[in-house]
């Protein structure tokens, strides 16, 4: 249990008055006359976000008045105009800012609202502990009267999954240690697994996931995940798990290669994603496929300019060996794509394209389908976690093209790299199944308030409300 969040105080505890921004000079003209002069005298403005601490006649702290952001306000996540989504943003901020105590939500919220406060404070509670690092002191708060604890729950837990899983370096998180994480993460849930490694993934027909990942000393592996009712509608997740890229033999700078610890951020997504479906019991045939690798340099490492084969029997050509993500999801694709599932998508760190067009914190979304995009595109928008779309521009498949082999896993030129590495990836799909691919950062360069510097989930929340909205009853 989340030591934050609590479900009773044996303490006082400090009452927070949730204050909507439009409403609070209306708000501060009903207080005493106390209270008006300090806000006056501090130059308190209630500024989106921000809170005022009223203390008592004994001088303790006697209530927190918080200042809720505008339901169009641009800093709490809104973007292009559209609703932010909420206040998730702003609860997430006061565990770490206001002082250590027990606190409580006076008034009730509706169910989503109080769902959505227990949420950001929760985000707001992380912190990485594995090396011994002083543990974080946060406030805690009483769990808002009508939040849906269970959500609420197996949510903050993904994101935390996703968080330990990628911020951990390489060295404790190689192909190995990343197949048991996922392993442990499921078994509990009553899932079933199967793991492919080393050698045995060419005698099963995965030839570049093992080609890409054969040249490190930590063999490559796929972890095959399923869950549910077989009769039930089939969801199927994949996620990009490169332990570590070095580049390959087209080495990449430090610079480049200072980050690559999180290149698997893909496959935590997935593995968390599918850890939210089966706690909430979702009536969906749940299959999760994590291609796991370490790109790296060796005598036996790919070649630029060696053909692979495919477990879809279409060859590649080796334009770069850094374009190797695109390479290990082909194959689990291929495979997921066997069984028509009624929804696939794959969640890949894969192009610094992408990074380019959009920055760092909003994912790159591809769809074949338009309506599923506008479906996910606005659950990102109502649960705080935006995607945006970008085409799949089929004109550009033939930037791709290659003289001796089916296709090249690069583009020919520098551009549009983020739609090409989404072509590649759209050679796997049948035409008709839904799918859906999703390139993100999977790192925050910088702390914001529920989102701390390192591995981070982006688009999780977005896909999972989709998923929802879309297998529920």
């Amino acid at each position: 249990m989340l030591a934050t969040l609590v479900a009773k105080s044996g303490s006082r505890t400090v009452p927070i008055v949730p204050v909507p921004r439009a409403q609070w000079r209306r708000h501060l003209g009903g207080e005493p006359a106390t209270v008006r002069t300090w806000a006056e005298t501090t130059h308190f403005a209630g500024e989106p976000g921000s809170f005022f601490l009223v203390p008592g006649k004994d001088g303790k702290l006697a209530r927190v008045l918080f200042v809720l952001p505008d339901a169009f306000d641009g800093r709490d996540g809104g973007y292009g105009g559209m609703p932010s989504g909420g206040h998730l943003w702003a609860w997430a901020a006061l565990p770490a800012r206001l002082p250590v105590a027990t606190y409580r939500i006076e008034g009730d919220l509706p169910r989503d609202k109080a769902s959505e406060a227990a949420l950001g404070w929760a985000l707001g509670s992380y912190g990485f502990l594995r090396y011994g690092v002083g543990t974080p002191t946060f406030a805690r708060l009483l769990w808002p009267k009508d939040a849906d604890r269970g959500e609420v729950e197996r949510t903050w837990k993904a994101h935390y999954l996703v968080r330990d899983l990628v911020t951990t370096p390489a060295s404790d998180m190689g192909p190995e240690e990343l197949a048991q994480a996922a392993l442990d993460a499921v078994k509990p849930l009553g899932a079933k697994t199967t793991t492919i490694v080393g050698d045995k993934l060419l005698d099963k027909n995965f030839p570049a996931i093992h080609a890409v990942g054969r040249a490190s000393v930590r063999a490559p592996r796929l972890v095959d995940i399923t869950w549910g009712d077989r009769g039930a509608p089939k969801v199927t997740l994949v996620g990009k798990g490169v332990c570590f890229d070095s580049g390959g033999l087209d080495l990449k700078p430090s610079s480049g290669m200072k980050l690559m610890k999180k290149d698997m951020a893909g496959a935590a997504q997935a593995l968390a994603l599918g850890t939210m479906i089966m706690s909430a019991g979702l009536e969906v045939r749940l299959r999760i496929l994590l291609p796991i690798v370490e790109n790296s340099v060796a005598g036996n490492a790919f070649r630029p300019l060696d053909v692979l084969q495919t477990r879809k029997g279409i060859t590649v050509e080796v334009g770069n060996t850094d374009a190797e993500g695109r390479l290990i999801l082909c194959d689990a694709l291929t495979e997921a794509d066997s069984e028509k599932p009624e929804f696939l998508c794959d969640f890949a760190t894969l192009t610094g394209a992408a990074r380019t067009a959009l920055g760092t914190e909003l994912p790159v979304l591809f769809t074949n389908d338009r309506s599923l995009s506008r479906d996910i595109q606005a659950a990102g928008e109502e649960a705080s976690d935006p995607v945006w779309p970008l085409p799949l521009w089929r004109p550009y498949r033939d930037k791709l093209s290659s003289k001796v082999a089916n296709i090249n896993n690069i583009s020919e030129g520098p551009y549009a790299g983020a739609i090409t590495a989404a072509l590649y990836l759209n050679e796997f799909v049948s035409k008709g199944i839904p799918w859906a691919h999703l390139d993100f950062m999977g790192w925050n360069d910088s702390s914001r308030p529920g989102r701390p510097e390192g591995g981070e989930a982006q688009g999780m929340r977005a896909f999972y409300r989709a998923i929802v909205k879309r297998f529920s009853a």
